[in-house]
């Protein structure tokens, strides 16, 4: 398949919401960064030099698999990606720093990307048309009013 990289927004998610709710008028802490597309992985993992520069909130300690078999890493708290202009919101997994920032496959599936194998990148869902779609199954609004009575 080849090495897919994607370029990316990063925002402490935190610092957002306390600046939104007019707390304070520090913009909140903001990086770009390469990640790896990594299809293997489930969600969004960043380098510590990426945490700091971010000021993350650390959460707690949690086992993973590896392919070198189970680890233990620390989860941080929520930053908002932004790619390909789509945005969302992930905790973050800490990664050694010899490895890349890895984009999993949580993240793609809510930004609603998948990878292009033939020409190495991310694209829309073409079974969306391209365009951003959040799948809700939930029972038709008729059926619930229907329901009620």
């Amino acid at each position: 398949m080849g090495r897919v990289i994607a370029k990316i927004k990063l925002t402490n998610y935190g610092d957002q919401i306390v600046r939104d709710r007019g707390l304070t008028k520090n913009p909140p802490r903001t990086v770009d960064v390469e990640a790896l597309v990594d299809t293997g992985a489930t969600e969004l993992a960043l380098k510590p030099s990426v945490i700091r520069a971010l000021g993350l909130e650390s959460l707690q300690a949690t086992r993973v698999s590896t392919a070198a078999g189970p680890l233990t890493i620390r989860r941080h708290g929520a930053v908002k990606i932004e790619l390909m202009g789509r945005w969302g919101i992930f905790d973050v997994s800490e990664v050694p720093e010899r490895v890349p920032n890895l984009l999993g496959q949580v993240p793609l599936e809510v930004l609603d990307l998948v990878v292009d194998c033939k020409r190495q990148r991310l694209i829309g869902n073409p079974e969306h048309g391209g365009v951003q779609n959040f799948e809700m199954y939930f029972w038709s609004l008729k059926r619930r009013k229907r329901l009620r009575r």
